[in-house]
């Protein structure tokens, strides 16, 4: 519950998009489809803002897809959708369309949890180590896996607490930073002296 609350919204905006409780934004963030618009051309700033038709409006969506869909199947219903029966027949053109597989991360073999267990534990006061979803639209991640799939893969971040990843004063909590990439390499010398075995 705390992951939803942590974050200060203004006063009376709910905390999700669908009020359907813990279960829905868990779904909603990871295995769901998202789309954002990231840009937008052709709409004038408010200051220069006036009753007059626009030329033409241009923008650029992002759609995050969950994990098992296929990437070439979503752009080409997507390009369905904003094409067919467009209101008051204007005419859309989709100029380009990059597509990326989502990655879902499987269970890691006995000696890696094992591995990332006591790097937790050495490097976290002592707490167990935990991990969390986070939407599918890393495709680089599924590209190593469809190259190597008997590779375990295991995706580190310092989004912990203190950081502040995707935003204007993004930044990295350096003692969380310094505390993942020991414990990043505890886990390496695991998987080496694996290898080894």
């Amino acid at each position: 519950m705390e992951l939803c609350t942590k974050f200060a919204l203004v006063d009376g905006c709910k905390y999700a998009i669908h009020e359907g409780g813990l279960k829905d934004m868990y779904l909603n963030n990871v295995w769901r489809s998202n789309l954002a618009i990231t840009g937008i051309n052709g709409i004038p700033p408010v200051g220069m803002a006036g009753n007059v038709v626009r030329p033409s409006t241009a923008l650029r969506a992002s759609m995050r897809l969950s994990p098992i869909m296929d990437p070439s199947k979503a752009v080409e219903i997507i390009k369905a959708k904003l094409t067919t029966d467009v209101p008051y027949n204007a005419q859309v053109t989709i100029l380009r369309a990059v597509r990326g597989w989502g990655w879902c991360m499987r269970d890691p073999e006995a000696w890696l949890k094992t591995a990332i267990e006591s790097a937790g534990s050495a490097f976290f006061d002592g707490k167990p180590a935990g991990s969390y979803g986070e939407g599918g639209s890393i495709p680089f991640l599924k590209e190593l896996e469809m190259l190597y799939p008997q590779t375990q893969i295991i995706a580190f971040g310092v989004g912990g607490p203190g950081s502040n990843a995707h935003a204007p004063n993004e930044m990295i909590h350096l003692p969380y930073t310094k505390k993942v990439t020991c414990s990043l390499a505890h886990i390496i010398q695991a998987c080496s002296q694996y290898k080894s075995a």
